[in-house]
């Protein structure tokens, strides 16, 4: 299963602008609506698409390969 590493990136970028970053600020950014933001930070394996995937890259100034972990369903 790939597991979108959205709310540590959410986490480390409020870190480092010291201020709190709110589900909806996202979504304002990254043309990205509320709920799929919220379902990409609620639920366990949820398939987006790449689109969504390279809005989130933007917006956090990273790789797929940083946002994406590959672990197995026994964990």
């Amino acid at each position: 299963m790939l597991r979108i590493l959205f709310k540590q990136h959410l986490d480390d970028k409020s870190f480092r602008e010291r201020r709190r970053i709110t589900l909806q600020e996202v979504a304002d950014e990254t043309g990205l609506s509320r709920p799929t933001l919220s379902r990409i930070s609620n639920q366990p394996g949820y398939s987006t698409t790449t689109d969504v995937l390279d809005a989130l890259c933007e917006y956090f100034d990273c790789e797929p390969g940083d946002l994406i972990k590959r672990v197995s369903e026994a964990d």
